[in-house]
């Protein structure tokens, strides 16, 4: 593979798990005894990316502390801190300077397993500004959804009722980036989700990598249990 760095979004507050997110940072629940983190750092290491930067804010030194440099992981860390919530695209402003070339990025609360390698070929051969991994799933209406032709996507739809969702393809929570689209970031609260997503849908920048193997959302205790249950670590 080409792309060898990615960055991680852990700094989300966790909501859905209270109270037990009062008292840590949802990226560091664990799945069969390792934290959500360190199924990802799996996954990435699988296809030798090993240059991870780490976004966080809410009990960001419980993260500092728990993967240091990364070292003891096999990987490269390195951290941005959100002073406030930036959104999904904000932070992404703040490590410019980090991302010059194709890049990965990641939602830090959930579990995946997908094929990067065949991911990246798609994403540079539509020459892509941002391709999203997208997954399968029979009700879309709490995920972004998008209306796909080939692997262009024409349209992103964040959270839309079942009976007018476009498809039952919804993003996955995992993107191949170009450098490009941080210049479309403003400063602030951004989403990439709802603020540049359906901006390069509309340029005709923006492919889907549908995909299959494993992915489970623990946003809440009930799909925490069913990762728990389901998924089959990656190493």
């Amino acid at each position: 593979m080409q792309i060898k760095k990615a960055v991680i979004l852990a700094g989300g507050l966790g909501t859905r798990l209270r109270p037990l997110t009062l008292e840590m940072p949802k990226s560091l629940i664990t799945v069969h005894r390792k934290t959500l983190i360190e199924h990802l750092l799996d996954l990435f290491k699988r296809y030798g990316i090993t240059d991870i930067t780490l976004a966080v804010g809410h009990m960001s030194d419980q993260i500092k502390e728990r993967f240091g440099d990364g070292r003891e992981y096999g990987v490269n860390i390195s951290y941005v801190e959100e002073k406030e919530p930036l959104g999904t695209a904000g932070c992404l402003r703040l490590i410019k300077d980090r991302l010059t070339e194709t890049f990965i990025m990641t939602n830090g609360d959930e579990l995946k397993e997908l094929d990067l390698e065949e991911m990246e070929k798609v994403h540079k051969d539509n020459d892509a500004a941002a391709t999203i991994a997208l997954w399968q799933v029979e009700d879309p209406s709490a995920y972004g959804v998008a209306k796909i032709e080939g692997n262009k996507i024409l349209q992103f739809v964040e959270k839309p009722k079942k009976e007018e969702a476009p498809s039952n393809l919804i993003n996955s929570g995992l993107y191949m980036i170009e450098p490009e689209v941080i210049d479309m970031i403003p400063e602030g609260f951004v989403m990439l989700e709802k603020d540049i997503f359906p901006k390069l849908a509309e340029q005709e920048k923006l492919f889907g990598y549908p995909f299959k193997g494993q992915w489970f959302d623990t946003g809440t205790f009930e799909r925490w249990e069913t990762a728990i249950e389901e998924w089959n670590d990656l190493d």
